[in-house]
């Protein structure tokens, strides 16, 4: 039996109620094992793996209270789930404090025992998971450079990173800002036989033509305007070294043609200069934008593109590759708690669904910035969704950015706005805050915090918060 297949013990002195669980189960994709007491059911624990404990709370030997104490106190991974009569109703506060994921008043409904299994089930995974990538230290191969993930789309990034770091093939990196494009031409570099060379990164997107020529290929005094002495550049400062370019697209038609001939020879003359250098550098290019299209539109060099679509490597946006996203958390997890002396030990469940839901329009680079938020703002030892400041409309900062006003109205008006995205986030964070530590009880939740319940379930629908299916009434 695979071990991601979920494994149920059922544990009632009753046969018959045990045999029906099971039937119960029986069309859901897990093994049943059961068990009639509560001895036999802790040797069944202490020798095999199970994701869920179903037992009975009043056993004729070793009843229901005594197994899950030993269980959370051995294998805290396991969910147990409490059944209990009517008449032991009043021992469910006993139950939960103790740490049962939920409790079943008897008799119930097939609907309902399957839904409170499920619920059980995947939380049990979630926390295996939780706590294997918190241990993990490995990514996506020792060639990763923090390339982290186990998706096939980023092993085929890797794959093909061992192939063309040998070489000395021109490599061109496509993919949206934020994806990693840095990293992998870092990766490329660290796994080539250049890698006791130097590695220049460098932003075409924030230089002029002039200034990036003189950047690269370094100018002699008197050469331009304001050149008072001269400039090594950087291509002859990384020689037998590693140059990235980032942002291409922004590189003007002149430097193109520049460095198409650079590409070509490995040659070049500083600019003013008369005297021809010659240096060994690999280029890796990268851009977030089709050079192809820009080639046909005549804004970008046809023969340049050709000359440097060698070797392309595309990085996938982070929202095609789910299964990465917790593993890339836990990575900048781990850093930030490392830099702010921070003992924070994971993600709880909603959070982790809410990372893995999230779509991530600005890739690793938001996620990143998301988790740092988080560490600063997390009090507890878990992060929780109100730690997350991930809004899935605009954020008041992005409001700032994008419609910067222009007049006292405007600017009337976008503090408005700004004040109500604000406040909602804030109102969020408060409902979902109250109503965690209330195991979801409207009642209670609105009761701690000062609430009429009508006007608590009010700022729930407001904000479109429902309740997690354990916790709703069967459908009659």
């Amino acid at each position: 039996m695979p071990y991601d297949t979920p494994r149920i013990l059922i544990v009632d002195d009753e046969i018959n109620i045990c045999r029906n669980c099971e039937k119960i189960l029986s069309k859901m994709k897990c093994e049943v094992s059961i068990a009639q007491s509560g001895h036999e059911a802790l040797t069944l624990i202490d020798t095999e793996h199970f994701d869920v404990v179903v037992t009975d709370l009043k056993m004729s030997s070793l009843g229901g209270m005594e197994v899950l104490r030993r269980i959370k106190e051995n294998k805290p991974d396991i969910r147990v789930i409490v059944m209990t009569g009517f008449s032991s109703v009043s021992s469910a506060v006993e139950v939960m404090k103790i740490g049962a994921f939920d409790y079943l008043p008897k008799p119930f409904t097939p609907h309902e025992f399957r839904a409170i299994v499920l619920q059980a089930i995947t939380d049990s995974m979630a926390s295996r998971q939780n706590r294997r990538l918190k241990n993990s230290k490995e990514t996506a191969g020792s060639i990763s450079h923090q390339l982290i993930g186990s998706s096939p789309q980023i092993q085929q990034v890797v794959s093909m990173i061992r192939k063309v770091a040998p070489t000395d093939a021109t490599v061109l990196v496509c993919g949206e800002s934020g994806t990693g494009k840095e990293l992998v031409a870092r990766a490329v570099h660290a796994n080539s036989n250049r890698n006791d060379g130097v590695f220049f990164a460098v932003d075409c997107g924030t230089l002029s033509g002039n200034l990036l020529a003189s950047e690269l290929f370094g100018h002699v005094k008197g050469a331009y305007t304001g050149a008072h002495r001269e400039k090594s550049g950087i291509f002859r400062l990384a020689h037998q070294g590693t140059v990235f370019l980032d942002e291409i697209s922004n590189i003007s038609l002149d430097v193109q043609g520049m460095l198409l001939r650079f590409l070509e020879s490995q040659e070049f003359y500083p600019l003013g200069g008369s005297v021809l250098q010659k240096v060994n550098v690999r280029l890796i290019f990268a851009t977030n934008q089709d050079l192809q299209k820009m080639a046909a539109a005549g804004t970008f060099r046809q023969d340049f593109y050709y000359r440097i679509f060698v070797y392309p490597i595309l990085i996938p946006p982070l929202g095609e590759r789910k299964q990465d996203i917790l593993p890339i958390a836990y990575h900048f997890l781990n850093q930030f708690c490392g830099r702010m002396n921070k003992s924070i030990t994971g993600l709880d469940k909603d959070a982790a669904n809410r990372l893995s839901s999230f779509d991530w329009p600005g890739n690793v680079r938001q996620l990143r910035n998301v988790i740092e938020r988080a560490v600063i703002h997390c009090e507890k030892n878990l992060i929780t969704s109100g730690d997350l400041f991930l809004n899935e409309n605009m954020p008041a900062e992005q409001l700032i950015t994008e419609s910067v006003p222009r007049t006292n109205e405007e600017l009337k008006q976008a503090k408005k706005e700004i004040r109500i995205t604000a406040i909602s986030e804030l109102e969020k964070q408060f409902l979902a805050n109250a109503l965690e530590e209330n195991n979801w009880n409207v009642s209670r939740a609105a009761r701690q915090t000062g609430f009429q319940r009508t006007n608590f379930q009010n700022l729930m629908k407001k904000h479109g918060i429902t309740l997690p299916q354990r916790h709703k009434m069967p459908p009659g």
